[in-house]
């Protein structure tokens, strides 16, 4: 069970640096992503890439970063043309187009079968391998937390907020709201694809799986139940969904259902509580601080 635990709040974790992510562009800029996982998906093919081409494993990180960084852009570009309602739309939609393609593509991707053999990190530390793995994916949450705070609670946070707000007031005094959306994706999309490298050496297998639509919604439970523009309260949503879908199979065994529970209830999980959340907390559990708080 202690094994168990430790891999709920690793991957806890990883989830909590992706919802610090979403909660930049969605939360702090109003910038509705529904493509996120493929800016995580950078991370985890970047990670597969130099595994798959005999590079050494770091080498997979700027590549990764790279890679999400050119998509951010990409993202951001299309900004300047969209409502943020159809904008939301075109990145779901340029997510999905990169899961298709990866699947179909077989000799950079491994396609549906995706890359294997990954190394894993603090593997020769065995048996204390887990809590070192732990302890690192603790400590970037905490540093990722920290960089999004002083983020935030900038000058430039000030100018996130007024475009989510008033767009029209800040580009009347003179703000680039294009600027502020380009710096907002490439900062989100590092942090993004930084969670996916991690994510790619902890399960030491990438797959076009691992990018599917729902994924994306997960993360926004997370932002939205947590409490979106709320660092604190998105980490708290991570590591609250993450151990909720987690011991859905102990329940399962516990009541004696069928094994088709689990993933029905995991559906339930995500798409009820983001819904009841929506209805009835809509700032989430811990709301966002307006004043002297603010980013908390």
């Amino acid at each position: 069970m202690f094994d168990f635990f430790i891999h709920v709040a690793s991957i806890a974790c990883l989830y909590g640096v992706l919802a610090l992510s979403l909660n930049l562009q969605a939360g702090f800029t109003g910038l509705v992503n529904f493509g996120l996982i493929a800016l995580f998906g950078c991370g985890t093919y970047g990670a597969a890439l130099a595994s798959g081409m005999g590079w050494h494993p770091l080498l997979g990180l700027p590549a990764g970063i790279a890679m999400a960084a050119l998509l951010g852009l990409f993202y951001a570009r299309l900004g300047r043309k969209l409502s943020s309602d159809y904008w939301g739309i075109a990145t779901l939609s340029i997510a999905e187009i990169i899961r298709i393609s990866v699947t179909n593509e077989q000799a950079l991707t491994g396609g549906a079968q995706g890359i294997s053999g990954l190394p894993l990190l603090f593997a020769g530390l065995k048996p204390y391998d887990g809590v070192a793995r732990l302890a690192l994916y603790a400590a970037v949450l905490a540093l990722v937390w920290l960089f999004c705070q002083r983020l935030v609670k900038s000058a430039f946070g000030l100018s996130m907020k007024l475009m989510r707000e008033e767009p029209q007031l800040a580009r009347s005094l003179g703000y680039d709201l294009d600027r502020i959306r380009r710096v907002v994706m490439l900062v989100s999309a590092a942090i993004a694809a930084f969670a996916g490298f991690l994510y790619a050496h902890y399960l030491t297998f990438v797959g076009p799986d691992q990018l599917v639509s729902p994924e994306t919604f997960l993360i926004w439970s997370m932002v939205i139940i947590g409490g979106i523009a709320n660092n604190r309260g998105v980490i708290a949503g991570a590591f609250l969904m993450q151990f909720a879908m987690a011991y859905v199979p102990f329940v399962k065994d516990a009541l004696d259902l069928p094994t088709d529970f689990v993933a029905a209830a995991r559906l339930i999980i995500v798409g009820g509580g983001l819904l009841a959340f929506l209805l009835w907390r809509p700032k989430g559990l811990f709301p966002e601080k307006v004043g002297g708080s603010n980013g908390r």
